[in-house]
């Protein structure tokens, strides 16, 4: 191609081009057919009844719902609030009952009530529905909390670009303690957010900013770290890890039960599902299952710290290695008055005006995004 200027261009047009691609199967792989994949399910009842009933139950759905039998309903309760199962149909002749919690997944809870309306109908009677942990009335639809994830995400992804472009020029611990301030910034936003201006979280708001700060720092440090290796091509690849991945895995929308084998175990031991998870066991689930949702978080930080320990390392190096090849300059008679060109002054200038344009370029492309 002879015209530098066009393929100048074209080369940048396919970092959004790629996103296009990704975020479309990303997305579409998602969230489009959402179905049953082994939905856990309880049946409540004592005696062959309830067996009969449950594998009946199961031989009809197939590999859609995993039935089991409870002996009461306080264990199917139980269940449901540790998030072992999305549903729990008592039976009964006259008033069959489920039981659900609308907090763990309202497209789960929806899900479930559409198998075992029909199962009521033919016994002929009304089929109760009971919910045993409803969200909050500012957030009815319990969705609240992915739409938090996304702002949280947005801020820590799109900083990177100002730490790892913008900052390029600051030793890697000046970047580190930029990433700690920044993290703790997007933090108070998040719970800014979810407390005070929405009401998602009617209390332990110091808890969910805490978590919010853990799950930035972790995307924070992981981007910085990246870009001394992978240099514009950072947002796209945080794009790849913390959009196309993270909020289709995250349980925000569908719990993995309602998705594809890929992104249901995606959700096993992403940062974002760690979030939305931990959130969720804070708010409506006594704490049920948080540690591990805090671990998870924790361990995505740490790998955040060794990539940046390892970029900051390999920085150093570089640095030492170009003050050692650089060349030491001639002396110049003191009778020569005339300056003399410094040796590739021209060259670092072009240089420089080019990383300028990078750096530019590569912030508009994540604040675009």
């Amino acid at each position: 191609m002879r015209s530098p200027a066009l393929r100048h261009v074209l080369t940048h047009l396919v970092t959004p081009l790629l996103m296009c691609l990704g975020m479309g199967l990303a997305y579409m792989g998602a969230f489009v057919t959402p179905e049953p994949h082994h939905l856990p399910v309880a049946v409540v009842g004592a005696g062959p009844e309830t067996k009969v009933f449950a594998q009946t139950v199961k031989d009809r759905a197939g590999d859609q719902l995993d039935v089991r039998t409870v002996a009461n309903r306080s264990q199917a309760v139980d269940l449901l609030k540790s998030r072992d199962v999305t549903g729990a149909y008592v039976l009964s002749a006259k008033t069959p009952e489920l039981v659900v919690a609308t907090a763990a997944s309202d497209m789960g809870a929806t899900a479930v009530e559409k198998v075992f309306t029909p199962v009521a109908a033919r016994q002929g009677v009304p089929l109760k529905v009971t919910d045993v942990a409803p969200p909050v009335p500012d957030d009815p639809t319990g969705q609240g909390l992915f739409f938090l994830l996304i702002a949280v995400s947005i801020g820590s992804y799109a900083s990177v670009a100002a730490l790892g472009a913008a900052g390029a020029g600051l030793p890697m611990r000046i970047r580190a303690l930029l990433a700690v301030g920044v993290s703790g910034a997007v933090s108070v936003i998040g719970a800014a957010l979810a407390g005070p201006v929405f009401h998602l979280a009617h209390h332990d708001l110091a808890s969910v900013w805490g978590m919010s700060w853990l799950y930035s720092a972790g995307i924070l440090f992981i981007g910085v770290g990246l870009h001394t290796f992978l240099k514009r091509w950072t947002t796209l690849a945080m794009m790849v890890l913390f959009v196309m991945l993270n909020f289709t895995s995250s349980g925000g929308l569908f719990r993995p039960e309602l998705q594809n084998g890929f992104f249901g175990a995606l959700h096993s031991f992403w940062n974002g599902a760690g979030f939305v998870e931990g959130v969720r066991s804070l708010l409506y689930f006594d704490r049920d299952g948080l540690s591990g949702n805090v671990g998870t978080l924790f361990g995505w930080l740490v790998i955040g710290l060794l990539v940046t320990a390892i970029a900051g390392a390999v920085e150093h190096a570089r640095a030492r290695r170009a003050v050692q090849e650089e060349p030491v300059p001639e002396s110049v008679p003191e009778s020569v008055h005339e300056p003399v060109p410094e040796p590739g002054r021209a060259e670092r200038g072009a240089e420089g005006a080019g990383e300028s344009e990078e750096i530019e370029q590569e912030l508009e492309e994540s604040v675009a995004v």
